[in-house]
């Protein structure tokens, strides 16, 4: 662990000055459960992250590649951690959000990362939160998360993300149905991309209508973006800047990095496997399997 933990420093160290491959093995370390105390850093403190979540074919991957070009000509670095959804059975992913994104390859102020969600719960890798820290030190001022999955469960990137896109399309059917009260009250803005679609409008104006009766002063503002046409981007980008996070939200952040936490710990005991070898045989309990574990 002594020589682990040495080459870790050794790679935050180099990945501070621009290395990007030393960047990338350190994340990979930080992904395998690997910790590091991270020296305080001005750098840190500056940094936003931007939560992006909806369902698979809304074109969240392609509306990114937009916000990177609106980051970039502004002279930002930004990184993205692309979660895409694992195998339960052999925690691997396609990993393929990349292709999707016209920026990801566009040189130094840019970083793209595919990370697996290794089977946590709720969709968000449990290295997540150790693998901002490292970007925000080494100088990444902008850093995306790009999750897939919306709806009452997946709200987790409310732990991570200082403000949450919820991107959403004009072909789902029942929008409203499939959110319901999960991440759309999270959400500080709402886009509805594909926007060239006919029914595009129909559909924001029935999320606005439905926000209105539910969310009062605290709903977040529903906007028309076609990522593919590159139109409404600049409108959406001003808006999530400008807008405030209510306060409320703040419990439920802390509420959601807690149970990350202990999500991380429970599927990293060494003691988990045997667990559930004696709850496949009846030998214990659930119960007893969660005093176990806590122990």
């Amino acid at each position: 662990m002594a020589l682990e933990l040495t080459t870790a420093k050794i790679l935050l160290k180099s990945a501070s000055n621009g290395n990007r491959r030393d960047l990338s093995k350190l994340l990979t370390l930080l992904e395998s459960g690997e910790k590091i105390n991270l020296p305080i850093s001005d750098s840190a403190s500056n940094s936003t992250v931007l939560g992006v979540t909806g369902p698979p074919g809304v074109g969240k991957s392609t509306l990114i590649g937009r916000i990177i070009n609106y980051w970039k000509e502004m002279n930002q670095k930004v990184a993205v951690l692309a979660i895409d959804p694992s195998s339960p059975r052999t925690g691997g992913a396609l990993l393929g959000d990349r292709v999707r994104m016209d920026s990801a390859d566009s040189g130094d102020s840019v970083f793209v990362r595919s990370l697996s969600t290794r089977g946590h719960p709720g969709g968000i890798s449990s290295s997540l939160m150790a693998m901002i820290n490292a970007l925000s030190y080494c100088g990444w001022n902008k850093i995306v998360i790009e999750t897939v999955g919306s709806g009452q469960n997946e709200i987790k990137i409310a732990a991570f993300a200082d403000k949450i896109i919820l991107v959403d399309g004009p072909d789902r059917g029942d929008i409203i149905q499939a959110e319901k009260a999960g991440i759309i009250e999270l959400a500080d803005i709402v886009v509805v991309n594909k926007s060239d679609m006919p029914a595009s409008i129909k559909v924001a104006d029935s999320i606005r209508s439905a926000l209105s009766l539910g969310g009062g002063m605290d709903a977040p503002e529903v906007v028309l973006v076609s990522a593919e046409r590159n139109e409404g981007i600049v409108e959406m980008m001003r808006i999530i800047e400008d807008c405030k996070t209510p306060k409320w939200r703040d419990r439920i952040k802390i509420k959601e990095r807690l149970i990350s936490l202990w999500d991380s710990r429970l599927l990293s005991s060494p003691k988990i496997n045997g667990i559930i070898d004696d709850l496949e045989t009846g030998s214990i309990s659930l119960n007893d399997a969660l005093d176990e574990l806590a122990r």
